[in-house]
């Protein structure tokens, strides 16, 4: 009964949060954003440096789709500009609140996002290798890409309350 149980909590990505993830992509409504996600949870196992890539695709792709639909421009910028130019429009940055415990959460997920390009540039699939690679273990892969998907699902959570709010503002003559 326990392992049925545990089987239904940890869900068919294998990853309570997984369907999480899925559900605020769905409602963002970005194909190629949706594919990355799947792509990134199937490959967790099978092949962790292209899992550990896509993890970061996925964080550089939600980034960049919110950054367009907000009409600012980003040219070539890295990972960590991206998340700091969404981040800005998002109210998420941690310069943009006064409350401590909120700075350190904001901050923190600054470092995750920059771990995650960091570690995808080290041991993910995007680079060519010399004759002793560094290998990642799953449980990295599977690390780098449940980090992503929160960190995404949280950004695309708030970007989805932030156009409902604007919308409903509107409708109500505001």
């Amino acid at each position: 009964i326990f392992r049925r149980r545990l089987h239904q909590l940890i869900g068919r990505n294998g990853c309570c949060a997984a369907d999480s993830v899925a559900g605020a992509l769905r409602r963002f409504g970005a194909d190629a954003v949706q594919s990355t996600w799947q792509k990134a949870l199937a490959r967790r196992t099978s092949d962790p440096e292209g899992a550990v890539t896509l993890a970061r695709t996925l964080l550089e792709s939600v980034c960049k789709h919110i950054l367009d639909d907000s009409s600012v421009a980003y040219g070539d910028a890295d990972m960590p500009k991206l998340w700091a130019l969404t981040s800005e429009q998002l109210n998420l940055l941690p310069s943009q609140h006064d409350e401590d415990v909120f700075r350190r959460i904001l901050g923190n997920c600054q470092a995750v996002v920059d771990g995650i390009a960091n570690v995808r540039n080290r041991v993910g699939d995007a680079h060519g290798r010399g004759r002793k690679p560094v290998r990642i273990s799953t449980r990295h892969a599977e690390l780098a890409v449940n980090l992503a998907g929160a960190m995404a699902s949280f950004v695309l959570s708030t970007w989805l309350e932030r156009i409902a709010a604007a919308s409903s503002s509107r409708s109500n003559g505001a």
